[in-house]
């Protein structure tokens, strides 16, 4: 081989070495952007707190463990519930009373009270009185017991709803029926297949 061939091979080798170490001289540089893409949620993260803080809010405020889970539309339920209790008490108070200040003047001897008619005929006796106080005074006790049974729902709906706020309810959590065919009996088996997706 000759010198001018050895040369040619030589650069041959070493031309496209050559190319590849060049820098384009054109090249653009592009920043990258990194997207990062939240996983949406139908929970809240788990906070082991919130369903005691929802329910001490509600204790201290009937509606603001409500308002702390963000169910604004249960503070109505709640405050309604309340009103309708102290409503019927105050009702039943008064009646109570009413008919009490009645029995009283009639045991002192007065005759004027509005269930004696102008002829000094009694509509209702001293024993329908004391009928009528009891019945008004059972009201008034339920009615106390409905004010303090709202407010106990009140505060355990906060904290049930404070719970059910973190509990994962996810696609990837199912229950399903199954059918599984045995082969060697011929016989199919159902059941439930609980799957669990990670």
């Amino acid at each position: 081989m000759s010198l001018k061939q050895i040369i040619a091979v030589i650069s041959l080798l070493l031309l496209p070495g050559y190319m590849v170490a060049q820098e384009d001289s054109l090249s653009v540089s592009v920043a990258e952007k990194i997207i990062v893409e939240e996983e949406s949620r139908d929970y809240k993260p788990y906070d082991p707190l919130a369903p005691a803080r929802a329910a001490f809010f509600s204790a201290v405020l009937p509606g603001l463990g409500q308002a702390y889970n963000g169910k604004y539309w249960k503070i109505p339920i709640a405050y309604g519930g309340l009103g309708v209790g102290v409503y019927f008490y105050l009702k039943n108070d008064e009646q109570y009373d009413r008919y009490r200040s009645i029995y009283k003047r009639r045991l002192a001897g007065f005759t004027d009270d509005e269930f004696i008619t102008p002829t000094g005929t009694q509509r209702v006796t001293n024993d329908g009185l004391i009928r009528a106080q009891r019945f008004y005074q059972r009201n008034k006790e339920i009615s106390i017991l409905v004010i303090v049974g709202v407010y106990a729902l009140n505060i355990i709906d906060a904290n049930v709803d404070a719970h059910l706020q973190q509990f994962n309810v996810s696609e990837d959590l199912s229950l399903r029926p199954s059918m599984n065919f045995n082969e060697f009996t011929g016989k199919t088996g159902y059941g439930l297949s609980l799957n669990y997706n990670f």
